[in-house]
């Protein structure tokens, strides 16, 4: 057994014992389960969110789009750094209103607002069509990373299914407890492994940093600079937006805001969590360093830039380390997917559509049974799934952002916009991604008449737009009948 497997092992069954002793002490009802007992402080939250944004998308999809598309990477740094200034406001009186009433997901908290079971139970399907693919996005760069690094010794089809059990395992006991304590251990490595190799690989193979970006410049002109069409400027500012709009919006992510112990917790990790994004600068460093020293790098085998380097320079011990990182930027966002995910159908779907008289304890046992039934299924589709899962992994950050205009109207202190305007506008909203996405469209097919700055603009706003427009009429029209049960309600 080689030095790299060795470590691989080791982190992955330090992962499995951090997240079965996560449980000790505490009786793991439905809150407990999927929110902790909104019990964590500064630090837990801090990681749970950070979780975000270390996954294995960014550990192999950060370095290969810097190596396959150039500038195109930048739009990756700053979504997020806008996301956490959004959530300075946002969040807390999300987590004052989810305390207050007890709520245990997203779709708990906009069907709580609307005082609509059916509202709740279309964004529980939102979301668990959303979450999937995500999940399956973990498992895939799960098997790629334990395939690489141990020199071939694991196949990716058994990484992923060692994965999956050793992520189901601590979820189904400890829930979100086993996600936090292995995001402490996964973010010091992540830190450690890609702050080295991003100061370390341009150093080594072209002097230093600014060399480096020379080097590129002359041999890949315009490499490291927005095109005028695709992947514009225009298109940068967009999609940074969009995606900062859907940040919170993820079910795993808005639920991890219902884990902290007190409001002020977001505020000072708002205040934080931007200068943690720098650390993305490193990941984009070491793609950027691959692409003179391991050219010829097609298709999905881009995101293989940070470990050929790494495979042609370091001995297989640090390679095992590199390896191990990597795992972690799978179990433990795949963690959080997969409880969210397990508690959206137990919560939202089964109790919102099946059984409203659903006790909370019969609803935490058939989300923990639910836990290894949802990863056998994103096994299948990581296993066999083609085309279809790519495009509702392209679907599913537009269809998160179409929650967002009827989650910021249910915080308004004057509630104009209805149930049926919620409603209505997220329908609307998801079935222009489903179109858009399915037919590849762009702005420029729907409207050629359009000046080329504007045709690049992401179209997922042509989505965002439709949404609010239909919410406003739909609620303008339902407003006395909404007004009446509102007043019955409060009453």
């Amino acid at each position: 057994m080689s030095s790299a497997l060795i470590i691989i092992v080791v982190f992955t069954l330090l992962a499995l014992s951090l997240g079965l002793r996560a449980r000790r002490g505490h009786n793991m009802n439905l809150e407990q389960w999927s929110v902790g007992g909104r019990s964590f402080g500064t630090a837990f939250v801090f990681l749970l969110m950070a979780g975000e944004i270390y996954t294995t998308f960014t550990f192999l999809g950060g370095s290969g789009f810097a190596y396959g598309k150039g500038a195109a990477v930048y739009y990756i740094l700053p979504y997020a750094t806008l996301a956490y200034i959004l959530s300075y406001w946002l969040l807390p009186p999300i987590w004052r209103y989810a305390k207050a009433n007890r709520l245990v997901s997203q779709p708990h908290f906009l069907s709580s607002k609307y005082a609509s079971p059916a509202l709740g139970v279309l964004v529980a399907v939102v979301d668990v069509v959303a979450l999937v693919p995500y999940l399956v996005l973990q498992f895939k760069g799960l098997g790629i990373i334990v395939a690489t690094t141990s020199y071939g010794a694991i196949s990716p089809t058994a990484a992923i299914w060692i994965g999956a059990i050793v992520v189901t395992a601590y979820v189904t006991i400890s829930g979100v407890r086993g996600s936090a304590w292995n995001s402490v251990m996964k973010d010091l490595l992540i830190l450690g492994v890609v702050l080295f190799l991003g100061i370390y690989l341009p150093i080594h193979y072209y002097g230093s940093l600014g060399q480096m970006f020379h080097a590129i410049d002359v041999a890949k002109p315009a490499f490291l600079a927005f095109p005028d069409k695709g992947s514009s400027v225009t298109w940068f500012q967009s999609t940074v937006v969009l995606t900062a709009l859907g940040f919170f919006m993820w079910p795993h992510t808005f639920a991890s805001s219902y884990t902290a112990r007190d409001e002020r917790i977001f505020r000072r990790n708002a205040a934080v969590l931007p200068l943690y994004q720098l650390i993305l600068l490193f990941v984009f460093f070491v793609g950027f360093a691959a692409t003179l020293k391991v050219p010829g790098l097609k298709g999905s085998d881009i995101d293989l830039s940070l470990f050929r380097l790494s495979l042609q320079t370091f001995d297989p011990w640090f390679v095992g380390v590199i390896g191990a990182a990597g795992v972690l930027t799978a179990l433990v966002p795949g963690s959080m997917i997969l409880n969210a995910a397990a508690t959206l159908i137990a919560n939202d779907i089964y109790r919102g559509a099946v059984n409203r008289q659903a006790n909370e304890a019969s609803v935490a046992k058939i989300a923990r049974a639910l836990v290894p039934i949802v990863a056998l299924v994103a096994v299948g589709f990581t296993l066999k799934g083609g085309e279809t899962i790519v495009a509702l992994l392209l679907m599913g950050y537009s269809f998160v952002t179409q929650l967002f205009p009827a989650v910021l109207c249910s915080l308004a202190a004057r509630r104009w916009v209805t149930k049926q305007g919620a409603f209505a506008g997220i329908v609307a909203g998801v079935a222009v991604v489903t179109a858009t996405t399915l037919t590849h469209a762009s702005i420029g097919q729907w409207f050629p008449f359009l000046p080329d700055s504007l045709k690049d603009v992401n179209i997922g706003f042509i989505a965002l737009a439709l949404n609010i427009v239909v919410m406003t009429i739909v609620s303008a029209l339902t407003q006395p009948r909404a007004a009446a049960q509102s007043h019955a309600h409060s009453a």
